[in-house]
């Protein structure tokens, strides 16, 4: 990978660590860059602690990497947690009035701002973040021009004053870094690409514009609720209803209502608010209507810790609802593939009328992300499945459950003359007459089930096995789902440059498994080893349900935060020196 340029921005909530990190983030956008942010907070209004990750360079970041080049504490409480992750050719910006510099790496350089000389902090309680600011981006090598454009865009709707006091303070900032501190030793580059810049949360919902949904319901759970938001913000104009409901019971079943009038409708929520889903989710596999639910993982279980990450929840996703019925589960791999990743599983949902689910994580959820705006196809291609929507010609009588090779009957939708059905959420025959009052009727039961599980041939010759990446010799074999994708790719290349090579194997497509395809490919390799954020290891142990694949090593974390590539690295560098290793170590998290 290219030379990456990170900093880290860090205070109590409420002191404003968001607004110089959008600032940041806007201007890499317009230098042509890549940025990948990341905010570790906490659930609390004020006070607390607040780290805003940011990592910029000319090729794609995948990942917040493993350390910092500069450090903005805008508390105590920051420089003594953080200034440990700058290494040789780093710097710090702090306010010499309030905050005293600890033991720095050699090759640090504190740079420290007379805050009360350079503003009135009296006027303006943040003068120390637009001071910082301006003085960073002077060390980064930026103009002024540039600075001075983005914070017309961010405070214009303040009016013109306070557009000029903040300009004059990071102008003050700027000036002062100029003359006293040294400046990077590589200035931020710049290229003629432009990038859109997405949370998670946003690709996901304008994803499910894109795939055609008109209806959206859901209920604020974080990390989940910067959907609802994208949605009540840009429903109308993109011909959405957006429904704010009472709790997540109702959230699914408006979801399955607005389905089954013939829309294509979503919903999103977290492990807690899913857990209220479950019930609905059978209705709508039972009345085969097609539905797709977002879950953006947090740390668990009960409440757990709201505002963190973790890859929990596998095995409620797969055991979501009872009795057998067919389901697609996927995990996006980074944010553009949350946009990506909608289109298709809804293609896959009305084709086999069954229900979709999206398996997200805080990571990606609300974390930040460079996108090629040519990458986001606001056209993908759409396919209802056997969908009767006009009355047509003349037809037999009509079975809405009729027994079929694939599994999947013709669709009518609701108030169509002459394709009168019943629908409901009890067993039923093919035309929807209930056969749970019958005295016995074991040969319709069969049948019915039947017809519903063969969709699962048809769903798993759609979807696309996972591909193995890297050399296929490799001396190691990491395999990971969802988000860790580019994190993994990253201790790849580590682990290179220490004389191991890795291949990797990451898994998109949960349900259907395409378990014989993985077994092939793992059987090839000469050390195994899965990659996740849990305690317990739910993919190793589904993969092993599935397919009796045991892996020769586990590399877990379950401390409400990312993995960072040394993390990986270490770890398996230790497993193939034939420690036992399961979990990474905490000390060195960006928190």
């Amino acid at each position: 990978m290219s030379h990456t340029f990170a900093l880290g921005i860090g205070g109590a909530a409420g002191q404003g660590v968001a607004t110089p990190g959008d600032i940041f983030a806007l201007i890499l956008s317009r230098r042509g860059l890549h940025v990948n942010a990341y905010n570790a907070y906490q659930s609390i209004i004020r006070g607390g602690h607040t780290f805003l990750t940011i990592r910029t360079g000319v090729d794609k970041v995948e990942n917040l990497g493993d350390g910092i080049d500069l450090l903005l504490p805008l508390n105590q409480d920051t420089m003594d947690r953080h200034l440990r992750l700058l290494k040789a050719g780093g710097a710090c910006i702090y306010n010499a009035d309030t905050i005293k510099p600890g033991a720095a790496a050699d090759g640090v350089q504190l740079c420290a701002l007379p805050v009360s000389t350079l503003a009135d902090i009296s006027r303006n309680k943040v003068a120390q973040n637009t001071l910082a600011l301006g003085a960073a981006l002077s060390m980064m090598g930026v103009g002024f021009q540039s600075l001075e454009s983005v914070l017309k865009a961010q405070f214009g709707k303040k009016g013109e004053a306070v557009v000029n006091e903040n300009a004059g303070i990071a102008r003050a900032g700027y000036e002062y870094a100029t003359a006293n501190f040294k400046p990077f030793a590589k200035p931020l580059p710049m290229t003629e690409k432009r990038y859109a810049v997405l949370s998670g949360n946003a690709a996901l919902a304008m994803g499910g514009a894109a795939a055609g949904v008109k209806f959206y319901a859901a209920y604020p759970m974080s990390p989940s609720t910067g959907v609802l938001h994208w949605m009540a913000a840009h429903g109308r104009k993109a011909g959405i209803m957006v429904r704010q409901v009472e709790d997540e019971i109702g959230v699914v079943n408006y979801t399955i209502g607005a389905a089954h009038a013939g829309v294509r409708s979503m919903c999103a929520t977290s492990g807690g608010g899913f857990a209220l889903m479950s019930e609905g989710l059978g209705l709508s596999a039972m009345a085969e209507i097609p539905i797709v639910v977002i879950d953006c993982q947090r740390a668990g279980p009960s409440t757990g810790v709201p505002t963190k990450t973790e890859q929990g929840d596998l095995w409620q996703m797969l055991g979501a609802a009872f009795g057998d019925y067919p389901r697609v589960i996927a995990a996006p791999l980074d944010i553009g593939d949350c946009f990506t990743l909608m289109p298709e599983i809804f293609n896959v949902t009305d084709k086999f009328q069954c229900p979709g689910i999206v398996l997200c994580d805080l990571l990606l959820s609300e974390g930040r992300l460079s996108v090629d705006p040519e990458l986001l196809n606001f056209n993908p291609p759409i396919d209802r499945g056997e969908m009767i929507t006009s009355n047509g010609d003349a037809h037999d009588e009509y079975l809405r459950y009729k027994i079929t090779e694939s599994g999947v009957s013709p669709r009518a939708i609701p108030g169509i003359p002459g394709f009168t059905h019943t629908v409901s959420s009890d067993e039923h025959d093919e035309n929807g007459v209930l056969i749970s009052d019958e005295y016995t009727n074991a040969g319709k039961r069969r049948a019915m089930m039947e017809k519903r599980m063969r969709k699962v041939q048809g769903i798993e010759a759609m979807v696309p096995p996972p591909v193995l990446e890297g050399p296929p010799d490799a001396d190691v074999t990491l395999i990971g789902w969802g988000s860790t994708d580019g994190t993994i790719r990253e201790a790849r290349a580590l682990l290179a440059e220490q004389g191991i090579t890795a291949n990797q194997l990451q898994v998109r497509w949960l349900v259907p498994l395409h378990g014989d395809e993985i077994v092939r490919i793992l059987g090839k390799a000469k050390h195994t080893i899965i990659v996740e954020n849990n305690f317990s290891g739910q993919f190793a142990r589904y993969l092993r349900s599935e397919t009796s694949f045991v892996p020769n090593g586990n590399i877990r974390k379950y401390d409400g935060e990312p993995f960072m590539p040394h993390h990986i690295a270490e770890a398996v560098r230790e497993q193939l020196a034939g420690e036992t290793t399961l979990s990474v170590p905490t000390h060195e998290v960006m928190v």
